[in-house]
């Protein structure tokens, strides 16, 4: 699993298509290997990050469920609290 790739669904407000897209390009870059493609693998990258994107957004919408929604921040403070834990710190 990539770290960098957030958890989007069941939040209060929804995910936007930012995150969206910002998870998708996450996920490409992860199987491809490229942080950045080279011109020739431009076009297959920028379509599989759309065509990623756009399942991921079909996979949220799809989902259901009875939990509550979880709130951000709150989410944003465990994932600190979890760090500060895993790596030390103050």
């Amino acid at each position: 699993m990539c770290r960098n790739i957030k958890t989007l669904f069941n939040f209060e407000p929804p995910a936007t298509e930012d995150e969206i897209h910002a998870s998708a390009l996450q996920f490409v870059r992860k199987l491809s290997g490229f942080n950045r493609p080279s011109q020739a693998n431009e076009a297959a990258f920028n379509r599989a990050v759309e065509e990623v994107s756009d399942a991921a957004r079909r996979l949220l919408i799809s989902l259901h469920t009875h939990a509550p929604a979880r709130d951000r921040e709150v989410e944003a403070e465990k994932a600190k609290e979890r760090s500060r834990l895993r790596f030390g710190g103050a």
